[in-house]
């Protein structure tokens, strides 16, 4: 199994939105991945309540069987649509982690 962890700080006003609103409008969009996207085993996003400076805004957790199925998640236009909106100036900083767990 893949896990696929994203994290997002997001910029405190962008695209006519605070921070705080286009982390609730990310996570909506994220959420709404897993309907749309059959091979992902899970999908979920949440906007985080810890305000320590060393925490992101935004977090992503995600299961795949494969890496193959990560990839194609990668390139699915559904994916790739909310990417492009995430990545049109709305974060200031992003993080990845990606691991596999053998066994599972």
């Amino acid at each position: 199994m893949i896990k696929h962890l994203v994290f997002w700080k997001m910029k405190p006003i962008a695209d006519n939105r605070t921070g705080r609103e286009n982390a609730e409008v990310m996570v909506q969009r994220l959420n709404a991945l897993k309907s749309i996207i059959p091979f992902a085993v899970a999908i979920e996003a949440g906007v985080n309540f810890n305000d320590t400076a060393a925490a992101y805004d935004v977090g992503l957790y995600s299961i795949f069987k494969t890496k193959e199925d990560l990839n194609e998640y990668q390139k699915h236009p559904a994916h790739v649509q909310v990417a492009e909106w995430i990545n049109s100036g709305i974060v200031e900083s992003r993080a990845v982690v990606d691991y596999e767990i053998e066994g599972l």
